[in-house]
């Protein structure tokens, strides 16, 4: 081989060898690349992780939040009805008595006779009374009935026992004071006689 030729030989071969250098180098370099992408993607998936795991817990709190904003919500709501049921109940017991009174005066007036005219004072009265009753029923007051009813330790305080061929033991007889209910509770029972 002459010295041309092994030149161009040793050319080729130190080209080949940088070559070979370079590629190597690129293929490094593309290694280092891909092994830093991968630590990119994983530090990025930690991270997205870190953040799904603090996103779940804000979540959970919110909604544990609103689940005692709500039960609290329904107890006061529950709380503040009750207390209204018991102010309602005071104010109902304290009016009783003058409907009782109204009853008693108007069972004491006679009722005029055929072609006479009404007493204007009674006529009033009766007028009030009746509107007396209509606001109770209104607020969803009514009287418990007792009379012919067997007798409900619930509904009635029994204060004396009778005989009688109407009804059978055990039954209200006499109503000796009306007793009234305030929606599903009684405000005050009913004073009877019962059938002994």
């Amino acid at each position: 081989m002459s010295n041309k030729e092994e030149t161009k030989a040793a050319d080729e071969q130190v080209k080949d060898t940088e070559t070979q250098a370079e590629e190597t180098k690129e293929t490094q370099e593309a290694e280092q690349q891909t092994e830093e992408t991968k630590e990119a993607e994983q530090q990025t998936e930690e991270a997205s992780s870190e953040a799904e795991e603090q996103k779940e817990d804000a979540d959970d709190k919110y909604i544990r939040l609103m689940a005692e904003f709500e039960n609290f919500r329904k107890r006061t709501d529950k709380e503040k009805q009750q207390m209204f049921e018991i102010g309602a109940k005071s104010v109902i017991e304290k009016i009783l008595p003058v409907v009782d009174n109204f009853e008693r005066a108007l069972a004491m007036v006679q009722q005029p006779e055929e072609g006479e005219e009404k007493d204007p004072f009674m006529d009033g009265m009766d007028k009030v009374y009746k509107q007396l009753i209509k606001e109770l029923e209104e607020i969803e007051v009514k009287p418990i009935e007792a009379i012919g009813k067997p007798f409900d330790p619930n509904f009635h305080n029994a204060v004396m026992q009778e005989e009688s061929d109407e009804y059978e033991s055990g039954t209200v007889l006499k109503e000796l004071q009306k007793g009234y209910m305030y929606r599903d509770s009684v405000v005050r029972h009913s004073m009877v006689s019962v059938v002994s």
